[in-house]
């Protein structure tokens, strides 16, 4: 994975309109968000019309914590263990 796509950042809003800005790595995490990306259908800002924020919020969260869990700095990465008592 290459510094720069994992640095851009990706805004995501929500249906009652609280916006999220993530790394596009994180992003790639969610098949519906990867597919909105891939399709050039996000623009500046995707907007996730059945996903309230507290929802939203837990969706990202598991995503970083799967980011992590594939990074490849040992003290960075989240143990397989750990995804499992998350999840």
């Amino acid at each position: 994975m290459s510094t720069k796509s994992s640095s851009k950042k990706i805004t995501l809003k929500s249906s009652d309109g609280e916006v999220f800005k993530v790394d596009k790595a994180m992003a790639l995490e969610s098949p519906t968000i990867k597919h909105m990306i891939e399709e050039d259908c996000a623009n500046n800002v995707i907007y996730v019309p059945n996903v309230r924020s507290k929802i939203l919020a837990k969706v990202i969260k598991y995503c970083k914590k799967h980011v992590k869990a594939q990074s490849t700095n040992p003290e960075e990465r989240t143990s397989d263990d750990d995804l499992s008592a998350w999840a």
